[in-house]
């Protein structure tokens, strides 16, 4: 049967275009129930015994969401105990059109075959598809649909009443007008809060309800707190109009009642609107993209220096008032920044959030607030019975909404994480609030992955180089077991060098657009975390077939340079190979090699060739202005069994590290230069942008304090004044100074060389640059390789790999998720060191500053890469006289003087009085200072102070 419409419309042109658009309608669509004799169905989804005990519906009955109850209580409908749900056309439609990450969620739950979740084509069906009646909206169009499919559903599985013990269908909705509407056509119909309060066995899936707006209503005060919204319409005219700005709005960590709107400007012009104060932050969540009004000038602002964490104990406006009033006096001497107030809200970037709950002090209430794990969000004000139960662990919670006369959002318990302070839960938080893709690899990722046995083909072998004979071999950390590079370097009858860096192919592995590729470039990084790593690509590929394991055949993507002695490149050629490693080796068995002098094998002979060539390229490097920054890294040594931290080293680097990366990063220069000269619109390069001057303020006054100078006019001259401090008898400042000299830099970015232009690389001092050596664990690298063999011949193109708005877009999601592994390690660093001190009691270490704050020094204690602050002021004793200088800067506390980069010594312990927050309490012991510092503690390990006790 077939439903036609015809419309005309204007073209671009003028003209008018006739339209005809064809609807097929069916009578052969399934209705997916095992019950039905009916249809001719191949297979069913439905079970007969839809049994949920529910004090509502005591008979088996199918459930059917409207589109806003599947909108609204996704979390519900992913809970295990809802089951035989038919979702139909009309409402998938509305929610892939309303909801992106909702739409994908359902989807998800529609492919897990114990949920039961039916999709009918209620559209397509004769008897259920409607038309859209003159003067009916097409939101009640939609409602209609859907009650007249449930009509059908219902009629239709009545014909099997006798073999179905009274199954049943039933609508949730949460509109009244549409529930009325059921009601009187005859239909089984419940508000979805009803019908989940009346699920017998599983009172705790209340808790999951996101709030609807009758509920709100409830929980808000009569008082309005927060200014009006304005509509959607008003806040389009004003942007372009000017009066208003659109940006993102970045919450402060440190201050509650601050935050940043991020306004994105053309090109480089962006500029940054400061927010403060309750009001004009008007119901802004960190990430939120909104609206800002700027205030008249004499308003204007600076940020300000107080440290302001919203306890929320409940405090009332006046408390509130009372600190933004504190925040605009601190704030009033300094430089004043563009202050506005949002006036709208143009799109929510909520997420289920990590945190815990604050147990209300009000016995057998239900009314709780939860404290996020991230300071930038605010308190949620949920509604749980559980609270007991869920008090000291982790939970996620989800935002429904913030009134304007409420003081925190509303929102709804999604699930547990388990205990805080467990190292697993802690992990999974970890991975969460830094969104961190970690699920397992689906069923459709791992389809795409080579059979088992697998083996190089004689296809393989005549599309490549036979490269197997050559002494290759790789150099990795310790216990690397995704090894994507190794390298050879092999004298020439001409007497030059021949060297070769080869990389994993992974590009043959992950072909252009199926689901393998799309899950690695979604993720797009392996994130490392102590002790752990979170694959980009399945481990078949990361470990096994794509790993440059040694004694194997392994295809590559090689470049090859014939060099001269004075490292000087002579030729430079791309290749798809087959390699055979003859070793995989750790830096120190590389070095090993190197250093002992009665070793002559190939292997060595080629690693000591390496390694001339290497010292030579370093040089010539540093020479054009590259920088050498430091940065503390640290290693964590395991239990084998605990797998909790024994010991806490700083890593120390080798020769055969700088080795391997002085080859890495002209592998990738040379790919850079091939790919911009072939493909000059899309290739994907990597830039890091020459920090702005004032980024270097604090490392000039620091370098001042101890009588040095540094000229930072460009790479090199900064290059070069590193190279030159020095200060007698103080042989770790230069590396103190190169360690601040990191802080001051900008972010590399991928980029796209059609969207840009300017590609220098300032760190390496290099015009183009970018990521080529590590595939298994970078898909920006995967992309690089693509766009090599096509250049080279060696691949077909495809239409996504030559869109430079395509390319943009991935390197905007590859640069996201790069930032959020590095503060997803970071992070990890920071839990395990607080696990490493939980165990060691109170130990005394040397350390030297940092930074001098207005009221605290931050300490850096070498031994294990780790900061802390000692604070000079404190609640709970009389602060002694503080006196800071900004030009030092300096900071005198009673009469002792603090400067950059002073020598102190301080007890480290950790302070787990907020589980949730716990931190490395630092207390200076030297200089000893009356009043301020503690007597050096008696250090005894818990372990010993039990055997005295006994």
């Amino acid at each position: 049967m077939l439903k036609s419409k015809t419309f005309v419309k204007k073209t671009r042109s003028g003209g008018v275009m006739k339209v005809v658009r064809e609807h097929y309608l069916r009578d052969d669509i399934w209705c997916g129930s095992e019950v039905c004799t009916e249809c001719k169905q191949e297979s069913t989804v439905l079970q007969k015994d839809a049994c949920m005990e529910s004090s509502l519906c005591s008979y088996p009955h199918y459930l059917v969401p409207d589109t806003n109850v599947v909108l609204h209580q996704i979390d519900i409908l992913e809970d295990p105990v809802i089951c035989n749900v038919i979702i139909l056309q009309t409402v998938l439609q509305e929610v892939r059109h309303r909801s992106a990450p909702v739409y994908k969620r359902l989807k998800d739950i529609i492919h897990e075959k114990e949920k039961h979740f039916y999709t009918f084509t209620n559209e397509h069906h004769r008897d259920t598809f409607i038309e859209r009646e003159p003067g009916e909206s097409a939101n009640d169009r939609n409602d209609r649909a859907i009650r007249v499919a449930v009509k059908w559903y219902t009629q239709h599985l009545k014909t099997f009443e006798s073999d179905t013990d009274g199954l049943k269908v039933v609508l949730l909705t949460n509109d009244q007008g549409n529930k009325q509407k059921a009601q009187d056509n005859g239909l089984l119909v419940y508000k979805c809060e009803e019908y989940v309060k009346s699920l017998i066995a599983n009172p705790e899936l209340v808790d999951r309800l996101a709030l609807s707006s009758d509920d709100k209503n409830e929980i808000t005060s009569s008082k309005v707190l927060f200014p009006e919204h304005l509509p959607l319409s008003r806040i389009q005219t004003g942007i372009k109009s000017g009066s208003f700005l659109q940006g993102t709005f970045r919450a402060s960590r440190d201050n509650y009642l601050e935050a940043t709107v991020f306004v994105q400007g053309e090109g480089e012009d962006s500029t940054e609107v400061l927010i403060q104060g309750l009001q004009n932050l008007n119901r802004a969540v960190h990430q939120d993209v909104v609206a800002v009004q700027l205030l008249p000038r004499s308003e204007w602002v600076a940020p300000s220096s107080v440290v302001l964490q919203d306890e929320g104990t409940g405090k009332d406006d006046e408390d509130a008032e009372e600190e933004e009033g504190n925040l605009r006096t601190a704030a009033a001497e300094a430089a004043r920044k563009p202050t506005g107030k949002v006036v709208g809200v143009i799109k929510r970037n909520w997420r289920p959030f990590c945190g815990m709950l604050n147990v209300s002090q009000i016995k057998e209430s239900t009314r709780h607030l939860f404290t996020p794990a991230d300071r930038r969000i605010p308190r949620i004000r949920i509604e749980t019975r559980q609270a007991s139960t869920l008090a000291g662990q982790r939970i996620m919670v989800a935002i429904d909404g913030w009134p304007k006369d409420s003081r925190y959002p509303n929102g709804h318990f999604v699930r547990s994480l388990g205990g805080a302070g467990e190292k697993d839960t802690e992990e999974e938080v970890l991975l969460l609030e830094h969104d961190v893709p970690h699920q397992a690899f689906s069923q459709a990722v791992l389809s795409f992955l080579p059979k088992v046995p697998w083996a190089i083909t004689p296809e393989d072998m005549m599309k490549r180089e036979d490269l197997r004979p050559l002494t290759v071999c790789s150099v990795d950390p310790p216990g690397c077991t995704d090894i994507d590079d190794a390298l050879h370097c092999r004298e020439l009858e001409n007497g030059n060098l021949e060297v070769g860096v080869h990389i994993a192919d992974v590009s043959h592995f992950i072909r252009p657009g199926n689901a393998l590729d799309k899950e690695a470039a979604s993720r797009g990084t392996t994130v490392y975390l102590c002790g752990k790593r979170i694959d980009m690509v399945p481990e078949l590929l990361s470990s096994n077939l794509c790993s440059l394991r040694s004694n194997v055949d392994r295809l590559a993507f090689s470049c090859i340079w014939e060099i001269n002695h004075k490292a000087e490149i002579l030729k430079t050629r791309f290749t798809k190979s087959v390699i055979n490693s003859k070793a995989s080796l750790t830096y120190a068995e590389a070095q090993m090699r190197i250093d002992d002098t009665n070793k002559n094998d190939d292997i060595t002979k080629s690693l000591r060739g390496l390694n001339k060539l290497a010292k030579i390229l370093k040089r010539q490097r540093i020479e054009k202005g590259a920088l050498t920054l430091s940065s503390l890294e640290v290693r964590f040594h395991m239990d084998s069994e605990t797998h909790d931290p024994i010991d806490l080293q700083t890593k120390e680097l080798m020769e055969t590290n700088s080795m391997v990366e002085e080859f890495m990063l002209l592998a990738n220069i040379s790919v850079a230069q091939k790919i911009y000269d072939e493909f000059p619109e899309c290739a994907l390069l990597r830039k890091h942008p020459a920090p702005p001057p004032s980024n270097y303020d604090i490392l000039i006054k620091a370098a001042k304090s101890k009588e040095v100078e540094v000229h930072t006019d460009s790479a090199k001259a900064l290059a070069d004044s590193l190279d030159a401090a020095k200060v007698d008898g103080f042989p770790y400042f230069n590396t103190l100074l190169r360690i601040l000299a990191t802080r001051c830099m900008m972010q590399a970015v991928y980029f796209c060389s059609g969207m840009d232009s300017d590609f220098h690389h300032y760190g390496l001092a290099s015009p183009i640059y970018t990521h080529f050596t590590s595939p298994i664990r970078r898909y920006a690298d995967i992309i690089v390789h693509r766009l090599l063999a096509v250049a080279i011949g060696a691949d077909t193109t495809y239409p996504d790999l030559m869109d430079k708005h395509k390319q943009s877009a991935l390197c905007n999601n590859l640069n996201y998720r790069h930032k959020m592994s590095q503060y997803a390690q970071r992070a990890s660093v920071a839990f395990h060191t607080q696990l490493f001190f939980k165990s060691r009691g109170i130990l005394n270490e040397e350390g030297f500053i940092l930074f001098v704050r207005k009221n605290a020094i931050i300490v850096l204690i070498p031994k294990f890469g780790l900061e802390g602050t000692v604070f000079f002021d404190s609640k709970d004793k009389v602060s002694p006289n503080i006196v800071f200088e900004e030009e030092g800067p300096t900071l005198s506390v009673e009469q002792h003087k603090f400067h950059i980069f002073d020598k102190v010594k301080v007890t480290i312990s950790l302070d787990d009085s907020n589980i949730q927050h716990q931190k490395i309490r630092m207390a200076l012991i030297e200089p000893v200072i009356p009043g301020v510092s503690v007597p050096a503690p008696d250090t005894e390990t818990p372990a010993k102070k039990q055997k005295l006790d006994r």
